[in-house]
């Protein structure tokens, strides 16, 4: 049996899956930048995906650090080389979870005007 959430679980639930490294991976222009070229490209390696930047590879190489730890791409190394593509699986589940609490919080704490 599904018992309803507190306030404050719900509340909390909410701010835990706002999680910061998400947002924060994409708060930066260079770094959308990046994961545009990534989508341009499927499934590439630093040295493709850096090409056609104005960042030095080293550059592009810790943004797309920032984009793997926040689970935007996911990296698959072949040999010494290591070649990045978006994981959109994981960007729709974590969208889908942060509409989820917002939808379970709003009646709780910030209902919309009475029209």
């Amino acid at each position: 049996m599904n018992t309803p959430l507190s306030r404050t679980q719900a509340i909390e639930a909410a701010i835990a899956s706002l999680d910061g490294a998400f947002f924060k991976a994409l708060c930066e222009a260079p770094r959308v930048a990046v994961l545009k070229r990534v989508m341009l490209l499927g499934r590439a390696d630093v040295t493709e995906i850096a090409a056609e930047l104005p960042q030095e590879r080293s550059v592009v190489s810790r943004h797309l650090q920032v984009l793997l730890d926040a689970g935007i791409v996911r990296a698959a190394k072949v040999g010494r080389q290591v070649f990045y593509e978006v994981d959109g699986p994981a960007i729709i589940q974590r969208l889908e979870s942060i509409l989820t609490h917002t939808k379970n919080i709003t009646p709780l704490c910030c209902p919309g005007r009475a029209e």
